[in-house]
């Protein structure tokens, strides 16, 4: 997956030292040469770019029109912000995560303003970054089994080779189980003759190391 990250300081520095050592393709923004200078030798397999990161000219060189995420990580809100509304509004990427500095800022991080998911604790957010980018656009619900089995949320998209497939012919994870099925706000009780639809909103049950697949299979 193609990830933008917005700030090289602790938080940036090791969310991009995550996911790059999770096979992603990282490129980050910095606005600070010595930390710049500073990445480009610590983080060899990434790209590390000087600029501003609220800079439009800055993020087109960065290519942002071709990242599957965007993450604003400064220690400014108000820089956040601006990351984040651009990449949504003005470059459409499809999940952007956002720091909420200041807790008391936190209600102005919405998807409104191109937000889909904002995290106030610096501690937490690489582990979330981990959970909720790295299997594409499945949103982890509930973990049970102290996080070996998830309860998950995937929606299928409109090109997925799974649009008007039968749920019995369709090649799950060997311990997967399709809970409900949300189409147009109501809910469906998956059965073997139960056809997919693109927007299918489907809530499985299964392992952690086999929801990778599951995003595979309805990609």
């Amino acid at each position: 997956m193609n990830i933008l990250i917005i700030g090289g300081g602790k938080v940036g520095s090791h969310l991009a030292s995550i996911l790059q050592g999770n096979d992603h393709r990282i490129t980050l923004i910095e606005t600070n040469e010595q930390i710049v200078t500073r990445l480009r030798s610590t983080l060899r397999e990434s790209t590390i770019i000087l600029g501003d990161g609220c800079n439009p000219q800055v993020l087109r060189e960065a290519r942002i029109a071709d990242m599957q995420a965007v993450v604003a990580t400064t220690g400014d809100d108000e820089d956040n912000l601006v990351v984040a509304t651009l990449a949504k509004h003005e470059y459409r990427v499809g999940r952007v995560v956002a720091r909420v500095n200041h807790p008391k800022n936190e209600w102005l991080f919405t998807k409104r303003m191109g937000v889909d998911l904002a995290v106030c604790h610096a501690s937490t957010l690489a582990r979330l970054i981990q959970e909720e980018l790295t299997v594409g656009d499945l949103v982890p619900l509930l973990k049970l089994a102290g996080g070996e089995i998830g309860l998950v949320e995937l929606t299928v998209p409109s090109a997925s080779r799974t649009l008007g497939q039968r749920v019995e012919a369709i090649a799950l994870p060997a311990e997967c189980v399709l809970v409900t099925i949300v189409r147009d706000g109501k809910i469906i009780i998956p059965r073997g003759d139960t056809t997919i639809t693109a927007g299918d909103r489907i809530i499985a049950l299964l392992r952690a190391d086999e929801q990778a697949a599951l995003v595979t299979i309805f990609g």
